[in-house]
This record gives C-alpha cells, structure tokens and sequence, in this order.
C-alpha cells in the first residue's frame, strides 16, 4: 500500500527516513547524524513541505519517496524526487515503482510537466530502474562528499505530460 504522510505520521518518517540514512548513507546528501539531531517540529515542517509518499507492508513502512515542487512561479512545473529509498529485503518487489506511479500521479494533478532527480553516479540498479521509467541523464555534478570521497550525482529527467515519450522540448 502507498499513500501520503500526514503531519500526525511524524513517527513514521522519522523511521523509514532514519533507516534509509543507516542502511544506505553513500545513496543520500544527508547524513543521518543530520536528521537525528533535528527538533520534532522541523520533522513536521519537512513533511508538510511536499508530499512524502511510503510504501508499507502491513503497517511497517519498508519505503519512502518525497517530492519538492520550485516554487519560483516560471519553473512551477517542476519538481524534484527526493529521499527515494526502498528497504533492502523489499527491493526487487515493485515497491519502488508502486511510490513511482503515485508521486507521478499526484504531480500530473498538480500541473506538474518534468520529474527530475539526483542519483548516485555509484549507484547503477537505482539508474537503471529510473532509466526504464522513463528518465534520461542529462549531466552530472560533483554530488557530495562520502568518507572522505566525492561522489558524482547523475542528473535525471522525465517529462510526464502528454508529450513524455517524445524527448524533452523547450
């Protein structure tokens, strides 16, 4: 099951988001000594910033997907998938194209044209899996520093208006 945080699922994020920070900390910009050290009331603000979509199994939260909107007015139509993370034993289940399909549904909803995301240049699974949903590189920069490393992030687009399958025009 999918669906959207609400500021009452506080507990929730703080879980499945602390989790994919643990598990996963060369995936993320953050560190998860970030996020622990946040108050109960920024928590609450980053998940009334933007939807954050989980993925549960039962009632377990096993995957998270938030979405960030520009607010700038002539680039509204764009939005950015952020802290996208599946657990490791649900991977290969669907889970990440289920958050997929309803982050992009609500964006369609919500006048949005272009998906686009950052991703580990290390991470070559998480870029296949966007590249079969329709992303394209379209650069690089220099990501972020990992134990002592720079790691690449891969620029990723999608368009998802009618014209998704045709390329990206401006």
């Amino acid at each position: 099951m999918i669906r959207i945080l609400g500021i009452e699922d506080v507990a929730i994020f703080k879980a499945i988001r602390l989790e994919a920070l643990l598990t996963e900390p060369a995936a993320f910009a953050s560190s998860v000594e970030d996020w622990e050290a946040l108050s109960d009331d920024e928590w609450r603000t980053r998940l009334a910033d933007g939807p954050i979509f989980a993925a549960f199994k039962g009632n377990d939260p096993i995957g998270i997907m938030g979405l960030s909107r520009q607010r700038a007015s002539k680039i509204a139509h764009r939005a950015t998938l952020i802290m996208v993370y599946v657990r490791g034993s649900e991977r290969a289940g669907g889970h990440a194209r289920e958050l997929l399909n309803a982050t992009v549904a609500f964006a369609r909803k919500s006048g949005i044209r272009q998906l686009e995301l950052a991703v580990s240049a290390e991470n070559t699974s998480a870029r296949r899996f966007y590249e079969r949903e329709g992303f394209h590189e379209v650069g690089r920069s220099g990501g972020f520093i990992h134990d002592s490393r720079e790691i690449d992030d891969v620029i990723m687009v999608r368009r998802i208006n009618d014209h998704e399958n045709v390329g990206l025009h401006r």
